[in-house]
């Protein structure tokens, strides 16, 4: 009966693979593209061209740290399904639009619904605390990293194959991949929230970002792994942010040898999403593989900051892969701590958080790029983006280290007295 059971959860988690995988696909696909089709639409030249990419940048995250916290609200009071489902429908139909718009503005409109409909990561994440075992969940969100990784290794290519044949291609691709995945899922994908473990009404309050964030106070241990979240996330938008610039400038990198290092990046995210998290997590425990995690981010990050040599600085990128492991272990402890009918909401709260981020961090990072390069720079240091990365980092795994270490390894929300039922850190 069991094993029974067990099938439609085990296709469950293979959809919502499917479907990360999908949505990484179709936004990977538009990144080569996206810019050159803001500068053929704008005019004014490469410099008019990357005040609008920041521009669209900052809109896509601020949109995800509103709309992340409605979805997940959504989600805990109608079920998943049907979320993800809108999700799909609305990304695809807003490729289609984007690739027929004949402005920026009107493109601007088309990244404004991106940024709404995307948020359904939220909605994934829930969806695998629904139908996962607590000690399985590390290993299945790991699978979802994988996804990440995968996505990332083919969009931008396939992308870049499309776009030099015709700048919209690349977006009525993204907009097919998106239709199929809604077609496959409605179809396909259970529901894995019943009626009867709902929220019982749609709570405003918790579904706009100020009062998601506010709902991790409950949840002491949770608010501090959500701090963690963040500042890894922040972290982060140095590679996203300088690493085309840091290469150009350090190495000499043209479009091709970057084309492929990301490549390379993609495929040890991968391998250590798909492969190393299951395998590790039952032996080191979910704190353990988090703590390693974030410690290899570090040094990865340091030793590509401090590269000589683009040699050097490639052999930081299986070191930095491993930072992989810290993620799918958070999630993983975050869900043991939160109540069922509240995942949702939690985890819209968590990716409220990565959308702020998303905000600040190419900004700081990029000015910081700038600040060390620049003719008055306390030092000639390029990769000083790099090492604040590791600073931050370190940071963070201080703030890991106290809010996991008074609790149990395998814990269960057990319902809402006492919040999640758990003790109150020292």
């Amino acid at each position: 009966m069991n094993a029974i059971a067990s099938q439609p959860r085990r296709a469950a988690v293979i959809f919502i693979f499917v479907t990360v995988l999908i949505d990484i696909l179709s936004f990977g696909i538009i990144i080569p593209v996206l810019p050159h089709l803001i500068e053929r639409l704008g005019g004014g030249g490469i410099e008019r061209a990357a005040m609008w990419v920041g521009v669209f940048g900052t809109l896509f995250a601020t949109i995800q740290f509103v709309c992340a916290p409605i979805q997940g609200a959504l989600s805990d009071r109608y079920g998943r399904r049907s979320v993800i489902l809108l999700s799909n429908l609305g990304i695809g139909v807003d490729f289609l639009f984007m690739a027929l718009v004949n402005s920026v503005p009107m493109l601007l409109i088309g990244r404004f619904f991106s940024g709404a409909f995307a948020a359904s990561f939220t909605t994934a994440n829930a969806y695998i605390a629904d139908v996962t075992a607590p000690d399985k969940r590390a290993a299945a969100y790991g699978l979802l990293g994988s996804a990440f990784g995968i996505g990332f290794i083919i969009g931008p290519a396939f992308g870049g194959f499309l776009g030099h044949h015709d700048l919209r291609w690349p977006f009525y691709a993204a907009a097919l991949l998106a239709l199929a995945n809604f077609c496959y899922g409605w179809f396909i994908l259970p529901e894995s929230l019943p009626p009867e473990r709902r929220s019982t009404r749609l709570d405003w309050s918790r579904a706009n970002p100020i009062g998601s964030l506010m709902l991790l106070r409950r949840y002491q241990s949770v608010f501090g792994l959500a701090s963690l979240v963040f500042i890894a996330n922040l972290a982060h938008y140095a590679l996203q942010s300088v690493f085309v610039l840091y290469a150009d400038y350090r190495y000499g990198w043209g479009e091709q040898k970057v084309g492929y290092t990301l490549a390379l990046v993609g495929l040890c995210n991968a391998i250590v999403q798909a492969g190393l998290v299951r395998r590790l997590v039952p032996v080191l425990g979910e704190r353990r593989t988090l703590l390693a995690g974030v410690l290899f981010g570090a040094a990865g990050f340091a030793l590509m900051g401090l590269a000589p040599t683009g040699t050097v600085f490639l052999a930081a990128i299986p070191l930095l892969a491993l930072w992989g492991l810290a993620g799918p272990a958070t999630q993983a402890l975050i869900t043991h701590r939160v109540d069922q009918h509240e995942q949702g909401r939690v985890q819209g709260a968590i990716s409220s958080l990565s959308s702020v981020a998303g905000i600040f961090g190419p900004a700081l990072f990029t000015q910081v790029f700038a600040l060390f390069i620049g003719a008055r720079a306390p030092a000639w240091l390029p990769g000083a983006p790099y090492l604040l990365a590791t600073a931050l980092l370190l940071v963070g795994w201080g703030l890991a280290w106290k809010v996991t270490r008074a609790v149990p390894p395998h814990i269960r929300a057990t319902g809402p007295a006492g919040a999640s039922g758990l003790p109150e850190q020292a």
